[in-house]
């Protein structure tokens, strides 16, 4: 699990920057051109489009896992499980170590707390 929300993080990460050059590229070449032709903008769009198919398959393959992807910029992931008979969610993301939270179905990020593995 952890490569493929690594490979996510990364992927996304290239797609804001693509995303943000296609602005730019768009922007230039209305005006004088700024020495870059429309050519360079397909290649950026031929990028992304590319991109987004393995974001896509990243996410199919954390969802296979039984992984809730909650943000696909931070590789922010839930698992669902049960802590003291009740449902709850523990919380990963991207550059942790480990599984280390847990929090209540409506609580979310914000409500994480550490996991208690002795109890």
């Amino acid at each position: 699990m952890r490569p493929v929300a690594e490979r996510l993080v990364a992927v996304r990460a290239r797609m804001r920057e693509l995303e943000q050059s296609q602005g730019e590229l768009v922007t230039a070449i209305g005006g004088n051109g700024g020495g870059y032709a429309a050519t360079d903008l397909n290649a950026a769009q031929t990028e992304l489009g590319g991109l987004a198919d393995v974001a896509l398959a990243c996410v199919d393959k954390l969802e296979e896992l039984g992984v809730v992807l909650k943000d696909l910029d931070l590789g922010l992931l839930d698992f669902p499980s049960e802590r003291q008979g009740e449902e709850v969610l523990l919380c990963w993301h991207v550059g942790e170590d480990s599984v280390t939270s847990w929090h209540g179905l409506e609580e979310g990020y914000a409500g994480r707390k550490p996991i208690d593995w002795g109890e």
